[in-house]
């Protein structure tokens, strides 16, 4: 699965997760808009929730999903938006794709440790891939932050359980378990 973001370049560059990811070259990072590929937009402000069932069909299934070459390629990218939380919704709302929010997650770096929904792009990256199937690949992303092992860690048991949703309705039920046993 291809990983983007739309880098605005606003952070902190010692603390910027994005930038970290492609100097290991596991994500590529984009200046404009138009210049980022269309893909599955990680977008806090979605109305839908992120589920299995937006992952691309495995390779046997893509014979027969009636040339539509396009949406798989679509669903076979991330696209994150890194940027401060002041001007993401409007920049979200520019970038092409199905827009899908995360479900409830913790936040397992230094930064915003513990805060739910306010993950930085590595870890909107990570609990995304484990959604979609590709828990190896979080890791691999993870791994390349001390804290990445945290962040996996504090949200075990709803990354196993959104994973093995069917769509994005089981999605947004289990996410409400997790709110209502937080009032």
């Amino acid at each position: 699965m291809e990983l983007h973001v739309r880098y605005e370049g606003d952070d902190d560059p010692e603390k910027c997760t994005a930038r970290k990811l492609a100097r290991f070259g596991l994500v590529t990072l984009h200046r404009s808009a138009r210049a980022t590929p269309p893909g599955i937009v990680l977008d806090p402000f979605a109305e839908r929730a992120l589920s299995p069932a937006d992952a691309a069909p495995d390779t046997a299934e893509d014979s027969t999903d009636g040339g539509r070459e396009t949406d798989t390629g679509v669903r076979d990218r991330l696209v994150a938006l890194d940027c401060s939380w002041e001007t993401a919704e409007a920049e979200a709302f520019r970038l092409r794709g199905p827009h899908r929010a995360l479900p409830f997650l913790v936040a397992g770096n230094p930064v915003s440790y513990g805060t739910p929904f306010r993950l930085n792009t590595a870890e909107a990256f990570a609990g995304a891939l484990v959604v979609l199937g590709h828990r190896e690949r979080a890791e691999e992303l993870l791994s390349k932050f001390r804290w990445g092992h945290t962040f996996l860690e504090l949200n075990e048991e709803p990354l196993r359980r959104y994973a093995a949703a069917a769509d994005s309705t089981e999605v947004v039920a289990i996410q409400q378990e997790y709110l209502d046993a937080g009032e």
